[in-house]
């Protein structure tokens, strides 16, 4: 385990696997998700020659609840760039972040409005500045029926789960799923993260309307090497949509990925984890070849 400091002196906890000595490589996890959702890609990653640092984001799995109650897009964006920073600072140099959904909006966020470089590299999971409205507001739905009721048990949760995703096969366990719920006083299951990020002073749909424009401005000041991952059946993230990403960040590359949704890294693990190894791969030897638009 490893732990970092957030924005407002929150902290981040976190799980490193593969060799210190090497290159490093964030994994900023989907909101209401924790980095356990990385366990396999960080494995792979680390076994081609990658350290990987999957943290939970504030207010998700074991790190801080803040205070504040202040789990606005910019937040997560300020703590990604304070761990940015620490991971510079303890390893030498900067990270490469692979970040699915709010991970990766946050990144993006993070790194265009940042004066300097934050990262080395950027991999967006099926997330861009624009995406479909209908599909925001069924992610929220489903996140926000059962905050204050919870759940009877775990296979509860399991079925709530399975009818939110129709078309993923179910897993053999539902044990993994132990690791995204809290068991409360009352006897009740609630899912690990605080609930003020959706309901709170500060939630993370706040100001989405005046948000949108800062992403698009964000993507634009984008100077590194960029992968956008999208799974064919996103709700989110439509054709249209990676054309607008691709026209913003012309030097971006892109995969597509087929039955796979908006969960990309779940749905299809080694076609995702295959895409990224390729990008970091050629990152690695040669990352000026990927900062031009030719060869995209």
């Amino acid at each position: 385990m490893i732990t970092f400091e957030g924005s407002e002196g929150n902290a981040l906890v976190g799980n490193l696997v593969g060799d210190t000595a090497a290159p490093v490589v964030l994994l900023l996890h989907g909101g209401g998700q924790t980095r356990h959702a990385w366990a396999r890609p960080a494995r792979e990653l680390a076994e081609a020659g990658w350290c990987t640092i999957a943290i939970d984001l504030r207010g998700h799995g074991q790190s801080d609840w803040v205070e504040s109650g202040n789990y606005a897009f910019a937040d997560f964006a300020a703590d990604n760039a304070a761990v940015a920073c620490q991971i510079e600072a303890r390893f030498g140099h900067k990270p490469v972040v692979v970040g699915a959904s709010l991970g990766g909006i946050s990144a993006l966020l993070a790194q265009g409005e940042a004066e300097e470089p934050l990262f080395a590299a950027l991999v967006m999971v099926d997330i861009t500045p624009r995406v479909e409205r209908e599909g925001i507001n069924h992610i929220r739905g489903f996140m926000s029926s059962k905050v204050a009721e919870g759940f009877g048990t775990i296979e509860e949760a399991a079925e709530a789960v399975a009818a939110y995703l129709p078309n993923r096969k179910r897993p053999p366990s539902i044990d993994g799923l132990k690791k995204n719920l809290r068991l409360h006083d009352d006897g009740r299951y609630r899912w690990h993260w605080d609930p003020r990020f959706i309901n709170g002073p500060r939630p993370i749909d706040n100001g989405r309307d005046d948000v949108e424009p800062r992403f698009v401005a964000a993507a634009q000041g984008i100077d590194i090497p960029t992968l956008l991952v999208r799974g064919r059946q996103s709700e989110l993230v439509k054709d249209v949509h990676v054309r607008d990403f691709l026209d913003l960040v012309p030097h971006a590359r892109y995969t597509d990925i087929s039955d796979a949704g908006h969960m990309v890294a779940g749905d299809k693990n080694d076609i995702f984890a295959a895409a990224v190894a390729e990008f970091l791969h050629n990152f690695r030897h040669d990352p000026e070849a990927l900062l031009s638009a030719k060869g995209r």
